[in-house]
């Protein structure tokens, strides 16, 4: 008990803590939803080149996540901690690379390779701090109990960073209207920089020159909070060696510890639960703002229903934090993302209709609740789990969180290639009012039927997970018998040492 005491955090330690989640959520949500519309419609990219940065970004943001993962474990400890440095380091050149991303660069040729560097070169930045980032928890306390509390505070200031992203993105964004061309224009053009070359001759040039700068302004928004929020969780958490059970500053092999991850039972079922789930809501969010402005006709209002689901989830977090605390965890993976099916099914039965997608938005953003708390919570579920079969092998936190997160990018950029490859087929057309019918039917595919079995054959999957609540309960005994005895054992080292003396 007198242990348990010295493990709590403070409500200030883990705010801090918490607070350190937001510039990863703020800009992936920026991102997520806007990069595609923008690539397409503002800088007016071919759909397949387009399609080619999305996915080669995402793709390379996965593999820089084991490689970040490696290098963290070969670092020592610095009077900073392990982890802070980098965190620390990498937010400045993560900032200007984004900003880098929504600028549209004046030369007629090359821009492809001009988001696609800035591209990858940001998401390795923001890998260089969320990897770190989330191993932390690792290191804040022993007590699994204040974990979970840690990352449930954590998930509330994540989902309100996807808000403020949604927010700031959205509206600064919404309040230009981005020109677009009617369909009169593509009758007989092959190749939409033919219609580009035509638009170029008329007034609407100034109104896209405006949403361009609508574009930068949000990006140094988010730019700034980036940098504050780094700030206050390097100055408000304290890294504790201790807390990870690492207690040699000799470096682990990583391809060791690589192999005893990747043999460990409950952590790849988790993995294969979680990616299929998460992978329909990265879909979801990649398409959602070309599904609202083409074909449910919503041109002016979609950032508006973004923010309505976004801040849905903020609220609920709470609410499945009781959850699954009452329950258990596993019933709130089925429970909270199994309901996303029928708003799902009912945002493409329905015409468009403004209310009844507002109250769907809402509904669904339970769901999203649901898939953004659960599997950071379960998590140091899995790594407890591998400590107690593996007590003699450290350090491989880095490993665990780095590679969970490697396979659901590199999934979500294969997803997005595809999808926007799947609107060039269909006949999109860059910045056209309204769109054929084969994009609307191929959206509708994007939006609902695809997301609906990719949860479906995730849920199914994640009916493998071992650790059900009596498993945690008793792995959390373990651990702290073993802690025991390791105390124990230290205590009665440094007496005899002190005889010796």
């Amino acid at each position: 008990r007198l242990q348990e005491n010295r493990e709590r955090l403070s409500v200030c330690s883990k705010l801090c803590y918490a607070v350190g989640g937001a510039p990863y959520q703020i800009t992936g949500c920026a991102l997520g939803f806007f990069l595609q519309i923008y690539l397409l419609d503002v800088a007016q990219l071919d759909p397949f080149y387009a399609s080619i940065i999305l996915f080669v970004g995402r793709a390379w943001d996965a593999i820089t996540d084991p490689m970040v993962g490696f290098f963290i474990s070969k670092t020592s400890w610095t009077r900073f901690g392990r982890l802070m440095p980098w965190i620390i380091f990498s937010t400045p050149f993560a900032v200007i690379s984004y900003f880098l991303i929504w600028f549209v660069p004046d030369i007629s040729r090359g821009q492809v390779m001009w988001y696609l560097i800035f591209y990858c070169i940001f998401q390795t930045l923001v890998t260089c701090f969320h990897v770190p980032y989330s191993a932390l928890t690792m290191f804040i306390s022993r007590e699994q109990s204040e974990r979970d509390s840690a990352t449930a505070y954590r998930m509330t200031v994540e989902v309100l960073g996807t808000v403020l992203g949604t927010a700031i993105q959205g509206q600064i964004v919404g309040k230009v209207i981005t020109p677009c061309i009617e369909s009169a224009l593509f009758i007989g053009k092959t190749n939409s920089s033919v219609a580009m070359e035509e638009l170029n001759m008329t007034h609407d040039t100034g109104s896209l020159t405006d949403t361009r700068n609508a574009y930068m302004i949000a990006a140094g928004v988010i730019g700034g909070l980036y940098i504050l929020c780094a700030l206050i969780l390097s100055v408000g958490v304290r890294e504790k060696r201790e807390s990870s059970e690492l207690q040699s500053d000799e470096p682990v092999s990583f391809f060791q510890g690589l192999k005893l991850v990747m043999n460990h039972g409950a952590y790849i079922k988790l993995i294969a639960g979680f990616l299929f789930t998460s992978l329909a809501f990265m879909l979801l969010e990649g398409n959602f703002a070309l599904f609202c402005t083409y074909t449910l006709g919503f041109r002016n209002d979609f950032q508006n229903i973004l923010l309505a689901i976004m801040l849905s989830a903020t609220l609920t977090i709470p609410l499945w934090q009781w959850f699954l605390t009452r329950f258990g965890k596993k019933t709130a993976v089925y429970v909270g993302i199994s309901s996303a099916i029928p708003f799902l099914i009912l945002v493409a039965v329905l015409g468009s209709n403004l209310i009844v997608t507002y109250i769907v938005a809402v509904a669904a953003g339970i769901s999203v609740a649901a898939a953004f708390l659960l599997p950071w919570s379960m998590l140091p579920d899995v790594i407890d789990d591998f400590k107690l079969q593996h007590p003699d092998s450290h350090g491989h936190e880095a490993i665990f969180f780095s590679f969970y997160v490697f396979f659901t990018k590199f999934a979500s950029g294969v997803s997005l290639g595809i999808s926007t490859l799947s609107l060039d087929f269909a006949g999109y057309q860059t910045r056209g009012c309204s769109q054929p019918s084969e994009v609307h039917v191929t959206l509708k595919m994007l939006v609902s039927a695809v997301p609906v079995g990719l949860i479906l054959l995730g849920l199914l999957l994640f009916k493998l997970y071992p650790i059900d609540e009596e498993k945690r309960r008793k792995n959390k005994k373990a651990l702290q018998d073993l802690r025991q005895e390791s105390n124990s054992s230290s205590e009665s080292d440094n007496t005899e040492l002190a005889s010796i003396v």
